[in-house]
């Protein structure tokens, strides 16, 4: 019987007309306009048709038209699909604008899935709709789901399967099939099921893959930044994204699910220190954020997001956490007649939560005139160590040097730093006692118009102590003879007299932009000067593995203040 039937798929462009319709005109389906690619993730609706060619040829035969019927109401149908060939790939994944190659990181998908939450390696409940029977054919309409292929998959395998329902006998029911088998022959036992009604239909369609992702991840100020660019390298149809995310990746501190069903957590950092909550990063407002943002073919368009962390660790941070991301892409195309959007997780870059235990801010009122005296508010947080001295040096003539300037470069930099006179270049702020911030205020002058920066050259040095396990004799701790009169001054050095190995002076400053290693915008040169003088008169012992401070602990923040001319 199989052999007498024809086989047919379609895949409509558009909704399926109500069961009613199709009932009642069964060949309505061949008017709708057909799809030649899906999309990996999307939910698809079709219809198998079967047609028995039988019944049509017998023409005035009862017989054939009779056991047709009464097989087209036995008859039942299950599609499933599978990757076809070829073996998944990137698709265009490597597509690069021009110009952007080096800045931006592919982000690999890692999960593709309709609405609803992400039902992983699980089986989808999909409605199941009985057949609708006419004359001469048999119409499946049939749902399947395409979130289960592997991501890059470039061809989807539609197979469905047809059968026909038998009802089961009252021996089967009253003893089962395991007593039939045990008392009598299998071959007995099957012989009426090869003559039961199989066949089994597939066709192969092309999947287009989901919109490219690309990362870049700065720092500037301080403040970590990332840029999501989204690019619709489909060169066929526009998509519309409707809202995009960036989420800690919880999961991949986790290994695989064992045989017996449970996980292990070998990395539970993030999970308890909570700096990188779901709600962590935040999209920034700007042109990026009206959705849907619609792409037309090999647009591409960026999103800035934001990490709100702290300053500072909480008291139970990790230092230099590192922290899995994922990026959550939902979008959509005109051509989804039955999903209102797709879901695609990607794969970001881990991001690391590196951030100094000394910074230095300052502040200042912006604009101000020419020739008018303004005051810069400088603020030291120490989270770092004790200092014993902690002093702000103004100096500018640090950054006319660098030879790979030219000549008018350097007379350009020197004379925007002629133009801002500090009337107190040196500040002596005191000692500075870790968890603790200083505040000083320095006054400046600008002699013309323009945009200055007043950070970058205020040079922050500090002076501290060293611990030494071992010390020689002649560097035994300071007398009280030597100790500072102030009490409070005293009482701090007493707190250092078992650990004084030697007092040396840290010198912070931002070089010109010819000695730059750009990381974000934080743009540093740190240096350590020579060892001060003992303040008992005798050498100090200087450990070579404590020669300096961590270098990526202490940063200073921009101020920038605008000057403008006097109104006349």
């Amino acid at each position: 019987m199989e052999s007498q039937c024809d086989y047919s798929m379609y895949f409509p462009a558009v909704p399926l007309p109500p069961r009613a319709e199709l009932a009642g005109d069964p060949g309505r389906y061949r008017a709708l306009p057909r799809r030649n690619h899906l999309y990996l993730g999307e939910t698809v609706r079709f219809l198998l048709v079967l047609r028995c060619r039988g019944s049509a040829e017998a023409g005035s035969g009862e017989a054939p038209g009779a056991a047709w019927a009464e097989l087209a109401e036995a008859l039942a149908a299950l599609a499933s699909v599978s990757a076809g060939s070829g073996a998944p790939g990137s698709g265009d994944q490597d597509l690069e604008p021009p110009g952007s190659a080096g800045l931006f990181s592919d982000c690999s998908p890692l999960l593709t899935h309709g609405p609803g939450p992400a039902t992983g390696g699980g089986a989808t409940m999909l409605p199941v709709e009985e057949p609708i029977v006419s004359t001469d054919e048999v119409i499946f309409p049939l749902t399947i789901s395409l979130d289960k292929l592997p991501p890059g998959t470039l061809k989807a395998k539609i197979v469905v399967t047809v059968w026909k329902r038998e009802v089961e006998t009252a021996e089967v029911r009253d003893h089962g099939y395991l007593r039939l088998l045990q008392t009598r022959a299998p071959g007995e036992t099957f012989r009426g099921e090869q003559n039961a009604f199989k066949a089994q239909v597939s066709t192969l369609l092309t999947l287009l893959p989901p919109p490219v992702l690309k990362c870049r991840q700065i720092t500037v100020a301080g403040k970590h930044l990332t840029v999501l660019k989204v690019l619709n390298s489909s060169s066929q149809e526009e998509i519309s994204i409707w809202d995009i995310r960036i989420l800690p990746n919880f999961n991949a501190s986790y290994l695989p699910v064992m045989p017996d069903g449970s996980v292990l957590l070998v990395d539970n950092v993030c999970h308890q220190s909570g700096e990188v909550s779901m709600g962590s990063f935040c999209r920034l407002p700007g042109s990026s954020g009206c959705f849907p943002c619609p792409l037309s073919a090999l647009e591409e368009h960026n999103f800035l997001f934001q990490l709100r962390a702290g300053e500072q660790p909480p008291p139970k941070g990790q230092e230099g956490l590192e922290v899995s991301l994922v990026a959550i892409v939902q979008w959509s195309t005109p051509k989804l007649p039955f999903t209102q959007s797709i879901y695609t997780h990607y794969r970001l870059p881990s991001i690391r939560l590196d951030r100094p235990c000394f910074v230095m801010t300052a502040s200042c009122e912006s604009p101000v005139r020419v020739h008018e005296r303004f005051t810069v508010t400088y603020t030291l947080l120490n989270n770092l160590q004790d200092f014993l001295a902690v002093r702000l040096v103004w100096t500018p003539e640090h950054a006319q040097t660098g030879k790979q300037l030219c000549e008018e470069e350097r007379r350009a930099m020197q004379a925007a730093l002629d133009s801002i006179v500090c009337h107190t270049p040196l500040n002596n702020l005191g000692f500075s006692r870790k968890g603790t911030a200083l505040t000083f205020s320095v006054a400046f002058q600008a002699l013309r118009a323009g945009l200055f920066e007043l950070s970058q050259h205020m040079k922050l040095k500090l002076q501290f102590t060293a611990s030494v396990s071992h010390p020689p004799p002649e560097a035994r701790p300071l007398s009280r003879k030597s100790s500072p009169s102030s009490p409070a001054v005293r009482d701090f050095m007493e707190r250092h007299q078992g650990s004084l190995g030697r007092s040396q002076s840290f010198s912070h400053q931002q070089p010109s932009r010819s000695h730059l290693m750009r990381s974000g915008s934080v743009m540093e040169r740190r240096a350590i000067t020579p060892p001060v003088a003992s303040p008992v008169g005798r050498p100090l012992y200087l450990p070579p593995d404590k020669a300096m401070l961590s270098l990526d602990k202490i940063a200073k923040r921009e101020c920038k203040v605008l000057v403008v001319e006097p109104v006349k």
